[in-house]
């Protein structure tokens, strides 16, 4: 947009200074007069001839050098060629047929009768004149074709100035507006909605001093408009440009209307925030920040820095309180170089039983932001819930049967000392690996068969329970005890004299005396 301005202002610029060229060539194109009254002057035709060695200008008639004055662009053979392409067709097709014979010459594209004549002098050098027929003998060939060439430029200008995508217009010291580009009179006949004469109204109220960019708007509620004017002094009048502002005006109206959004977000959440800039000063700051802290309002508004904030919370024994503070204070360097570089989480135990735990978050341009949240009760909760898992595991360690749990999954949850005393510590990782170790042992008997089928029943069919064949060839009654989720418990329990059922007798080891013992369990299934 800026650019845009730059190129209106040269525009407007260019129209005062080729205005003042006309009336100049005006005044030197009239025809001259002898200092003898009605004695008429002998016309004196200079023609408009250019020397140039390797294109670079090395000598030139004073019409010449009038026209290269007015022509718009850099270099001289440049200026020269651009306006020579503009009224005749492929002039570097003359410099060829220059080269070759010597001298070429070219009549005007059009309706233009101008003749182009260039001629190769060699060693680099060539001549380039332009004669208009009609003026030869007129003593104004100089003039007149710095007249035409001022006449294009100046057209150029008002073309550019006219279709601009802003309102331009000039006021007088009185505040009076006495010009203005089409853009400005079109839009003053839509707001008075008929033919606009002269003086031409104020479509703006601006500040009378100079400088600046003021916003200013017309128009109804419906249809406002909105314009940023950037206003240039002269001498004795100043010239404004009303840059179209509506986009600008419904951006920062979505982001106000979003900061507020923000603010009332952040102002309900429970959690503390705090954004510290690349300067590391607070810039913002909910009021979760205040009620976990304590610090007040007025320390927080006056944008303390990191530290300073650190030792107010210090004072209120809202920080961890180590035994060498220098050096924790040291720390919090630490946290700002993580915080910047990368989220960084802290816990913070404070004097007075809480427990926080603040997180550094980097943000754009250097900042940081700090998250403060009260976990005293996740804490506590967790520390109940390890103190209920460890007194599980107390009670399952005081059974003195071997136990342990499956999920779903076959999974192991949990087993005693009795179950690694048993079959061994870390025997298995699942309960198919268990299963696997059981057959081995058992030796493919039907005590271990009923105990598969136990483990793979999801609804018990009779008594879960069996005796299997165990290390050392100790026999091991079992029990499978469905429980909630598809987990399983099982638990072993060593077999002695006396104790199997109906008071039997173990007469056999291994294989025999498992049997002996599921073969009244079987017999109790089918009943």
């Amino acid at each position: 947009m800026d650019d845009a301005i730059t190129v209106m202002m040269a525009l407007a610029a260019g129209v005062v200074s080729v205005l003042i060229g006309l009336a100049l060539a005006h005044r030197i194109g009239g025809p001259r007069h002898s200092p003898r009254a009605g004695t008429r002057a002998r016309p004196e035709a200079e023609p408009i001839a250019f020397l140039f060695r390797n294109r670079q200008l090395t000598d030139a008639t004073g019409s010449a050098r009038t026209l290269l004055d007015v022509l718009p662009g850099e270099g001289d053979w440049q200026k020269l060629w651009l306006w020579l392409c503009q009224r005749f067709d492929d002039p570097q097709r003359l410099l060829d047929v220059a080269a070759a014979e010597g001298t070429a010459t070219l009549g005007g594209a059009g309706m233009s009768v101008l003749r182009l004549t260039l001629q190769d002098l060699g060693d680099g050098l060539t001549r380039v004149e332009v004669v208009d027929p009609r003026l030869e003998h007129a003593a104004i060939a100089v003039n007149s074709h710095s007249l035409a060439a001022m006449e294009d430029e100046l057209e150029v200008l008002r073309e550019s100035v006219d279709r601009a995508p802003v309102l331009i217009w000039r006021e007088n010291a009185e505040g009076a507006v006495t010009w203005a580009n089409a853009a400005y009179l079109a839009e003053a006949e839509a707001q008075l909605t008929g033919e606009v004469r002269w003086p031409l109204p104020r479509l703006f109220t601006l500040p009378q001093e100079t400088g600046g960019t003021p916003r200013a708007q017309i128009g109804g509620d419906d249809q406002m408009r909105w314009f940023d004017c950037h206003l240039q002094p002269g001498n004795g009048h100043r010239t404004i440009f009303a840059v179209p502002a509506d986009n600008a005006v419904r951006a920062e109206r979505s982001l106000r209307e979003f900061v507020q959004t923000l603010t009332k977000t952040f102002a309900d959440l429970p959690t503390g925030l705090a954004i510290f800039d690349r300067d590391r000063r607070l810039q913002l700051f909910n009021p979760a920040l205040m009620d976990l802290t304590g610090l007040s309002i007025g320390f927080l508004t006056a944008r303390p820095t990191l530290y300073a904030l650190v030792d107010g919370l210090r004072e209120l024994r809202m920080v961890p309180e180590p035994k060498d503070y220098p050096s924790w204070r040291n720390s919090i360097a630490t946290l700002e170089a993580e915080a910047a570089s990368g989220r960084h989480v802290e816990t913070w135990s404070l004097p007075g039983g809480q427990t926080y735990r603040v997180t550094g978050r980097p943000h754009p341009d250097g900042a940081i932001a700090f998250l403060f949240e009260d976990i005293t009760g996740e804490i506590a909760m967790t520390r109940r819930f390890r103190a209920e898992l460890s007194l599980g595991a107390e009670i399952l360690n005081g059974i003195d049967a071997a136990v342990a749990i499956f999920d779903a999954d076959g999974r192991v949850l949990g087993a005693n000392r009795a179950f690694d005393g048993t079959w061994g510590p870390k025997a298995a990782d699942s309960l198919r690996g268990y299963l696997e170790l059981w057959r081995r042992i058992a030796a493919d008997s039907p005590g271990y068969h009923s105990l598969y089928a136990a483990l793979g029943s999801e609804r018990a069919e009779g008594p879960l329970q069996g005796a299997i064949a165990g290390p050392d060839r100790v026999i091991l009654s079992w029990r499978v005890r469905p429980l909630s989720a598809g987990r399983r418990m099982v638990q072993f329990v060593p077999v002695v004299a006396g104790g199997l059922p109906g008071d039997m007798p173990l007469p056999l080891a291994g294989r025999d005396a498992e049997d002996a013992i599921n073969r009244p369990l079987r017999a109790a299934a089918g009943a």
